[in-house]
């Protein structure tokens, strides 16, 4: 089996060119990722709905992305009388940096990152909530009570879902014993997911709700807000926005395939493919979502969140926390198959507090 050597930390030869360096090697990973993703998941999409998805602009419509950019900024881009000029600016460049900020401490081979901080965990948390400003600023900067509406509703649904995305983080940290991102992909010699199944899920739901993805795309829902937050911007601004959505997407993917995957842990293949290929599996299951499930309401997205998944996470941590201090030494080919029961059985408790006749039941029309 070939060994992978790491790579110095400050390569290639000193900080500031070891920044230059990554910096511009994790723009261009995310720019590429990005083209990548909305061609996987329109013609995905495509499939799951029984038609061809885009197949003109070059083979396999591997070129549609470049020709709907070309499209976008050729579009004249207005700007609302009545909007505050500033703000209308700065909004998408404000929910854009942080997105990139966050692939910073995320190793995507051993020693390859922009920085390998001990509060890993921690910063990620702070910034990733960054995002959210420049999200209610596009909303609130066009005057525009739909774009308001939009915005107030991101807001509210981050609230909700920070909470137990991070109650399932903890549980990872106490695992692991750091806040270290790298210490935390050390020590997966079992992937998480198997150790703490039921982690896992609350984070990629919580992630899914963050980032605005079916079934809780309720920021940008379009049969009540015409576009919501976005809906006075176009031309090049329109285009940071939506770049800024398959942003979102791509930093979710690395951080449940960092978190719960093992992140570029892997056999045989080099370790960014590996990182890549769980990345992609786990937009893939984004996609199935989103062709499969309707979008909820804002009332049970935010329901759903507090009288469900709080809940769950609090639940995980405690039996976790009770696990690391009882049961320090306890094989985790012990522990993974017990979490993996007790997950099932807190999901199909959970899910029959919501069957039709219970009364945490909500019904689907208005």
């Amino acid at each position: 089996m070939p060994t992978y050597p790491a790579i110095s930390p400050d390569w290639p030869g000193n900080l500031w060119l070891h920044a230059l360096v990554i910096g511009v090697f994790l723009i261009a990973f995310l720019m590429v990722t990005v083209m990548t993703y909305i061609w996987i998941e329109r013609r995905g999409l495509g499939r799951f709905q029984a038609r061809l998805g885009p197949n003109r602009a070059g083979p396999l419509g591997l070129l549609q992305a470049f020709a709907d950019m070309i499209k976008i900024l050729t579009k004249e881009d207005i700007i609302p009388s009545r909007a505050d000029r500033l703000l209308f600016w700065l909004a998408p460049v404000a929910a854009f940096v942080p997105v990139v900020m966050v692939l910073a401490v995320i190793p995507l081979w051993p020693g390859l990152q922009l920085a390998d901080l001990n509060t890993g965990v921690l910063y990620i948390l702070a910034v990733s909530g960054i995002g959210t400003i420049g999200i209610f600023l596009s909303g609130y900067a066009g005057n525009n009570k739909y774009g308001l509406i939009g915005a107030m509703r991101e807001t509210a649904q981050l609230m909700s879902y920070e909470l137990p995305l991070m109650l399932a983080l903890l549980s990872v940290v106490i695992l692991t014993g750091s806040l270290s991102i790298t210490e935390l992909v050390a020590a997966q010699d079992v992937p998480f997911i198997l150790v703490q199944p039921l982690g896992f899920v609350v984070f990629f739901l919580a992630t899914l709700a963050e980032i605005n993805r079916s079934p809780f795309d309720l920021v940008e829902a379009d049969s009540e807000l015409a576009s919501g937050f976005n809906i006075e911007y176009s031309g090049m601004k329109f285009a940071l926005l939506y770049v800024v959505e398959y942003s979102e997407a791509v930093v979710a993917s690395v951080l449940v395939a960092t978190f719960f995957l093992g992140g570029w842990r892997g056999p045989l293949l080099p370790p960014v493919v590996w990182l890549l290929l769980k990345m992609v599996l786990v937009f893939f299951v984004i996609i199935w979502i989103r062709a499969t499930l309707p979008r909820l309401r804002i009332d049970q997205a935010l329901g759903f969140a507090w009288k469900y998944l709080l809940p769950i996470a609090l639940f995980n941590l405690v039996t976790t926390a009770l696990t690391a201090v009882f049961l320090p030494n306890l094989s985790v080919w012990v522990v993974a198959p017990i979490n993996i029961l007790l997950a099932a059985a807190a999901m199909v408790l959970g899910a029959r507090q919501f069957k039709p006749g219970h009364a945490n039941y909500e019904r689907l029309e208005p």
